[in-house]
């Protein structure tokens, strides 16, 4: 199973799209406070539809009490301050995905602590800043879930 982990998440409506992108791939989503938001707030609600019920949701008070709460697993960062681009990158099957905020971006703090080679730049247009939030969780987590054969998914079982 992946997890994805959004740190300081400030968007509604970028975070409710995750919660039906995780509800619709299997994936773990860990909101790392503070948030932009409640999870209640009605345009988290509005983007993820009724998918909420399906999405395995968790809330931690911080980055170190998410960790921890995952036991073993391989943690990549997504920046566009990266050298690593996504193409080159193996997934474990224990990964977590981490992305920071919308406005800012994980911080050099967070980053710090990351492996470069585990540091990942999704590939973009020559120019442009970033990707938006939701968009950049999809990208990442398809990749990591193709390697592994989309396992779980409905094309999994029409062919076992």
């Amino acid at each position: 199973m992946f997890n994805i982990i959004l740190y300081e998440p400030e968007i509604p409506p970028n975070s409710g799209n995750i919660i039906r992108l995780c509800a619709n791939s299997g994936a773990r989503l860990h909101f790392v406070e503070p948030l932009g938001f409640t999870l209640e707030h009605k345009q988290l609600r509005r983007a993820g539809l009724d998918y909420h019920e399906f999405a395995d949701i968790r809330q931690h008070a911080s980055l170190t009490d998410c960790l921890a709460s995952l036991g073993p697993v391989t943690l990549f960062a997504f920046t566009t301050k990266a050298a690593t681009r996504l193409p080159a990158v193996t997934f474990p099957r224990d990964t977590a995905l981490l992305f920071g905020p919308e406005s800012r971006g994980l911080p050099e703090a967070v980053l710090a602590d990351i492996p470069p080679e585990r540091r990942v730049r999704i590939p973009m247009m020559a120019g442009s800043r970033s990707l938006n939030l939701s968009n950049a969780v999809a990208i990442a987590l398809f990749e990591a879930w193709r390697q592994h054969g989309y396992g779980g998914s409905v094309d999994d079982h029409a062919q076992g």
